[in-house]
């Protein structure tokens, strides 16, 4: 049986809800809830946990994807002696479509987009009085936001092997479609949620988890820190949007994304939109924090990531250097990746950093000085000069690529950006053995 149709016998809470024992208003105990309490008559009471349940969902896989990611994009190695495979399939590029790194990321993202089109299904037979026409379309742009990230996700792994954008019918589920239409299709999906968001009014039925906090607004007369509203959260699908038309080299479309996204050329890189964990009972700690120095688990920089840094560049503070080197089956880390410093440390989902990229990638052709002037924002910023070289196409792309790999490192970006500039080739092995696939392979149990 397909893992998306095995889905569908989830119970919505075991998955997502992170409540114990608590009653709704006007709805029932989600400690027993199954997926037709959900989808059968959603209330306004369920809506919270709803939301906060497919923002939890999004987190499950994180490590595994991330980990697959980086060491196909040769970012870092990820050592550990409970599963030589991260250093030998992943690495070698000979990877198993029955194994648990191509499984996990597959079946975690496509269990996210179940749950939220149990919440979108829910939502359209509501039969709650309580809810306004405004709160169920802020509701349902703010799912397909959700549920459109989640599909680029797969998108990004699969590539050309494809992806299902359809999985509303469980019993029917829609074809395969490959890069350009599954890019297509979440592009149209992050539209109709635009559209939602735009008629959903100044406020959501229910509130948004911290990791939404940066895009929250002052109000201009008392001073006080508003909630996040719909038009928030419309900045943070633009956002998304804007790095879906990056992939399609679609730059005017990049733009007009980043202009109605918070975006902002001299703001606060950090700015965004994250993933929180922390140590409490029900919540999960994040995952891709791990301690420096270890022996047994350890995530080290490839050795090119220090040799290719401009000198001075202090992006390099992402990674500390070992009091031994830690080897195995050939490979060696002479650095650990340090990132995240806590086990509550927030993972980022999109921040301006990678808008300032994108704007600097939709200006290159057309307006060369302005992608430097919004390179230097990020070379200035890591302690470095401004750029003085070439402005042609290629050392424009170059200089793009470097900046790329230095501020998003280790976020998921370096394989997929040489991957779609045509230089996965550039990528380094250390081992005669060593390749980098181009794309994950679909799940053995996925029929196309």
């Amino acid at each position: 049986m397909k893992i998306i149709k095995q889905l569908k016998i989830v119970t919505i809470i075991a998955a997502i809800f992170l409540v114990t024992a608590c009653e709704l208003d006007g709805g029932e105990s989600l400690n027993g809830a199954s997926t037709s309490s959900i989808s059968d008559d959603l209330s306004r009471g369920e809506l919270p946990q709803a939301l906060t349940g497919v923002l939890s969902d999004m987190r499950v896989g994180i490590s595994t994807n991330t980990d697959v990611l980086s060491i196909v994009g040769r970012e870092y190695y990820y050592f550990t002696s409970s599963d030589p495979r991260y250093e030998g399939d992943v690495v070698v590029g000979n990877l198993n479509n029955n194994t648990f790194y191509v499984t996990t990321p597959w079946g975690a993202r496509y269990a996210t987009i179940k749950n939220a089109n149990l919440v979108l299904e829910g939502l359209d037979n509501t039969t709650s009085d309580l809810l306004s026409d405004a709160e169920i379309s802020a509701t349902r742009g703010a799912i397909n936001t959700l549920k459109a990230h989640e599909l680029l996700m797969l998108s990004n792994n699969q590539h050309d092997n494809g992806i299902r954008v359809d999985v509303t019918d469980s019993e029917s589920l829609g074809d395969f479609v490959d890069r350009a239409g599954a890019l297509a299709g979440i592009a149209d999906l992050l539209a109709s949620a635009a559209t939602d968001l735009s008629a959903g009014g100044d406020a959501f039925p229910f509130g948004i988890p911290s990791g939404f906090n940066d895009l929250r607004k002052t109000d201009a007369v008392t001073g006080d820190v508003m909630a996040v509203m719909p038009s928030d959260m419309l900045e943070f699908n633009r956002a998304l949007l804007a790095r879906v038309e990056a992939y399609r080299g679609n730059y005017p479309a990049v733009l007009a994304a980043l202009e109605a996204s918070f975006f902002e050329l001299d703001g606060d890189l950090r700015k965004g939109v994250y993933h929180t964990f922390s140590l409490s009972g029900a919540d999960l700690p994040n995952p891709l924090f791990i301690a420096l120095d270890q022996e047994a688990n350890v995530r080290v920089a490839h050795s090119s990531f220090l040799a290719d840094a401009e000198a001075g560049d202090g992006r390099l503070s992402k990674v500390v250097e070992r009091k031994e080197n830690r080897d195995a089956s050939g490979l060696v880390g002479t650095h650990d990746v340090a990132i995240y410093s806590s086990l509550t440390d927030n993972v980022p989902i999109v921040r301006n950093e990678e808008l300032i990229l994108l704007y600097a990638e939709a200006n290159m052709a057309t307006n060369p000085m302005e992608a430097v002037a919004a390179l230097d924002i990020l070379r200035v910023a890591a302690g470095l000069p401004a750029y003085s070289g070439a402005t042609t196409a290629a050392a424009l792309e170059d200089e793009l690529l470097y900046n790329r790999r230095y501020s998003l490192f280790a976020e998921g970006h370096r394989w997929i950006d040489m991957r779609r500039f045509g230089k996965l080739a550039e990528l380094p092995n250390d081992r005669a053995t060593d390749n980098v696939p181009a794309a994950i392979p679909v799940p053995a149990n996925e029929n196309q």
